[in-house]
């Protein structure tokens, strides 16, 4: 939960042109149109360029999307998250004979563990996710765990702007 900064003037206008006007309503079908859902989700629009977004996602992966694709959105220059982050237990497979039982001594299935907030990045003139990947990853090379990480919002890996933020998660970072 926090309040995130972004380049108002930087990122995809939701009406073309140079209107950079937002409404709640349009935030959230650009949310559903990269494919990213927050339960109960409510977002609300306030002094023209603060949104404020409530609800529960089922990763930290899918709240920290829901921050970047609204934030990314030209007229956007804060992200107030209010969002939750709800784990849910993977179900555990019925047993289809006594004898899949577990054994006395093993140890019982965890729920799988909860993924660390990721680091934002706000791309520079001149970046590349090779160049971004070297300083976050240590290798240009593992460019491609940033761009998965940002995916459905990044579409190609050689198509980023300044202004643009990105996700760099902490599970990849050295």
């Amino acid at each position: 939960m926090g309040l995130f900064d972004f380049a108002r003037e930087a990122g995809k206008s939701l009406r073309g042109g140079n209107d950079d006007k937002v409404e709640a309503s349009e935030l959230a079908e650009a949310l559903r149109a990269q494919g990213v859902t927050i339960a109960n989700g409510q977002i609300t629009v306030r002094g023209g360029d603060t949104v404020s977004i409530t609800g529960q996602a089922d990763s930290q992966r899918e709240k920290e999307l829901a921050i970047l694709i609204l934030g990314n959105t030209k007229g956007v220059a804060h992200v107030e998250d209010n969002i939750t982050v709800v784990q849910r237990q993977a179900p555990q497979p019925q047993a289809a004979q006594p004898a899949q039982a577990a054994q006395p001594g093993q140890a019982p299935q965890q729920a799988q563990a909860a993924e660390p907030p990721a680091t934002f990045y706000t791309v520079k003139s001149g970046d590349t996710l090779s160049k971004i990947s070297q300083q976050f990853l240590g290798s240009a090379n593992r460019y491609n765990e940033i761009f998965e990480a940002n995916r459905p919002m990044l579409k190609d890996p050689d198509e980023i702007y300044p202004g643009q933020t990105l996700r760099i998660p902490k599970s990849t970072m050295h």
